[in-house]
């Protein structure tokens, strides 16, 4: 492929090391007041890779990528994803280069372009491609209108979201990231990254740690006084941060 496929890639390998977290969001929106305002104090707006802590959920990754997309002279499309009844809960992108398409999904730790499956003429059957990602595997499910995305390990896959190929202006894609802040998520700490190198996942939920590699998972309770420094340690995020967080959400719950 050409120079431009080639500047793609290298921002996507740069980019794999964002953590995804909500962390620096419910901060965000403690300061701001209002979704609105807490979604333009997003870093993904200002700062390059260098200096940017994620701020961090699928909404903000998506729109930085979309971003560099566009800067590359591309032109991506937003997507939503839904999840059984819940609607407009994930994002991702699809761009079309030199005749083919390709799906990013960053804010599911996807750093790699994902050829979509292309329909057979002399069949209605779904169109079907699997990508061996390490540790989690990825099968895509192309309909008419419509993606799967599937992920899993081992053998078990499982659906994760279903996208509208069509599209979202940038307005939708907007108004559904400000929607985002009072979804259920912002209850909880949610952290989640990919260390490429070794082929490992770490994430954090409720006060669990999961690490998944290829060969298998394990699963810790961590203790709310250790969570501080091991965050900061895993994730990368500032000890100070990851505690006025942690404050926000043990004040909002009690």
């Amino acid at each position: 492929m050409s120079g431009t496929w080639d500047s793609v890639l290298q921002m996507c390998g740069r980019f794999a090391s964002v953590t995804y977290e909500n962390l620096t969001k419910i901060v965000r929106y403690e300061q701001a007041g209002s979704a609105d305002l807490a979604r333009n104090l997003d870093d993904c707006f200002e700062n390059d890779l260098d200096s940017w802590m994620g701020g961090g959920t699928c909404f903000s990754m998506t729109w930085f990528v979309y971003r560099e997309l566009a800067a590359l002279g591309l032109a991506p499309r937003l997507l939503m994803g839904h999840k059984r009844r819940e609607r407009n809960v994930h994002c991702a992108l699809l761009v079309r280069f030199e005749g083919r398409e390709f799906l990013f999904d960053p804010g599911y730790l996807i750093f790699d372009p994902l050829r979509l499956p292309e329909f057979s003429p002399l069949s209605t059957a779904p169109a079907e491609a699997f990508f061996p990602l390490v540790p989690n595997a990825v099968k895509l499910v192309r309909r008419r209108e419509t993606l799967e995305l599937w992920t899993g390990y081992a053998g078990q896959m499982k659906l994760r979201f279903e996208f509208d190929l069509a599209g979202v202006s940038e307005a939708a894609f907007r108004a559904h990231w400000s929607e985002s802040f009072g979804r259920e998520m912002m209850t909880y700490p949610v952290l989640n990254k990919l260390d490429r190198e070794r082929g490992i996942q770490y994430y954090f939920q409720k006060g669990n740690l999961m690490v998944r590699s290829e060969k298998g998972s394990t699963m810790r309770k961590i203790d709310r006084a250790e969570q501080p420094k091991l965050l900061h340690e895993i994730f990368g995020l500032d000890e100070a941060l990851v505690e006025r967080a942690l404050g926000i959400v043990e004040g909002r719950n009690r």
